[in-house]
């Protein structure tokens, strides 16, 4: 079981520790509803030091990012980042992720924790005659993500980077507490925030230091059970629920970053044919009856399965019980009444506008 290099600090804090694609994680430290409705009120900070780093640098590096990933790499410039996934050629996805455009030929591309060795091996496979270097960084890099509306007054305490001026899904590597590091206003929550990558040899200090400089404004660390809570309550989808190596990203609610009029790139032709005659589609519904969804839970309709849950939770936020699923397009309408089969019984829900949770992006 691998852990990450802030384990130590997790005990301290007593978290209770799970089992995730692998590695030991904390899943709450208080509670996940506490730590869920802080990180929209206040903030929480987030280890995510399991994700992978991968770099692509050398003369060909656009024209290899760009046929590996679904979206366009002419629309991102120096210091931006774009969400994107990558297909295999029958438009299945080997991952989602974020590129960020590095410099003159370099980028780098945050992968999942569970598909990291997956996605180093595809990229490998397809490096051909491209002028590239593929570059491992994941064990040596830190990712620390601080969301919700008082991480801006928070981060600021530790570096001179003005803030203010960042703008959504912009990056710039400047210091925090001294320490180099790639500063992005990114996440994975629906709220505001920064995620921040920078050496694994200064992750506890840089930790503590920014849970001491976000105490008076009611920062916590928060697991993974609220960053899931978050993460569906903004109708984001999750490798191996929403996304998977059998479900294509127009499938799976992602289409916007499926650029299907720039080049050729692995599995255009394949997402080109899903896109045409596209049968089914995710959405995200209210549960009507009392009862939790849970994923691989069948979704029906008049008796016949339509579908099944790929998320499903309480929002602390709506206070109502929720989730995502994969469905018949034709059974996908806004209002439409579906059947959620909860231990072999029926429970009434309704197909509800994406997401659930929206904050005022910068």
């Amino acid at each position: 079981m691998k852990k990450t290099v802030l384990y130590d600090e997790h005990e301290k804090l007593g978290a209770k520790m799970i089992e995730f694609n692998g590695w030991l994680m904390p899943v709450y430290y208080t509670s996940v509803i506490d730590e869920h409705n802080t990180t929209r009120n206040a903030a929480g900070l987030f280890d995510i030091c399991h994700m992978g780093e991968i770099i692509i640098k050398g003369n060909d590096a656009f024209k290899f990012v760009q046929k590996l990933v679904t979206n366009d790499l002419n629309k991102l410039t120096k210091g931006k980042a774009f969400y994107a996934a990558m297909c295999y050629e029958n438009g299945a996805t080997v991952d989602d992720l974020f590129v960020y455009f590095l410099d003159n030929n370099e980028y780098m591309l945050v992968v999942n924790a569970s598909n990291t060795e997956k996605d180093l091996e595809w990229i490998k496979k397809n490096k051909n005659d491209f002028d590239v270097e593929i570059i491992d960084k994941s064990n040596e890099t830190a990712k620390l993500d601080l969301q919700g509306p008082k991480a801006e007054e928070i981060l600021q305490k530790l570096t001179d980077v003005n803030l203010k001026e960042l703008k959504r899904f912009n990056f710039i590597e400047g210091n925090v507490n001294d320490v180099k590091t790639i500063i992005s206003r990114t996440g994975y929550t629906g709220g505001d925030g920064f995620e921040l990558y920078f050496t694994a040899k200064k992750a506890v200090e840089i930790w503590n230091k920014l849970l001491e400089a976000g105490k008076e404004v009611g920062l916590k660390a928060v697991g993974l059970g609220a960053r899931d809570t978050l993460r569906v309550e903004a109708c984001y989808s999750l490798y191996g629920h929403e996304l998977n190596d059998q479900i294509s990203p127009i499938e799976a609610g992602i289409g916007f970053v499926v650029k299907l009029d720039k080049d050729e790139f692995i599995g255009k032709k394949s997402l080109l044919e899903i896109k045409n005659k596209q049968t089914k589609k995710v959405i995200a519904f209210e549960m009507i009856d009392r009862g939790i969804p849970r994923a691989n839970y069948e979704i029906k309709k008049n008796n016949e399965k339509i579908g099944f849950v790929s998320s499903g939770t309480f929002s602390p936020t709506l206070k109502k019980n929720i989730g995502l699923g994969i469905i018949d397009i034709n059974e996908a309408n806004t209002d439409n009444e579906i059947d959620i089969m909860i231990r072999d019984k029926s429970y009434k829900a309704k197909v509800v506008k994406r997401p659930f949770y929206a904050f005022n992006k910068k």
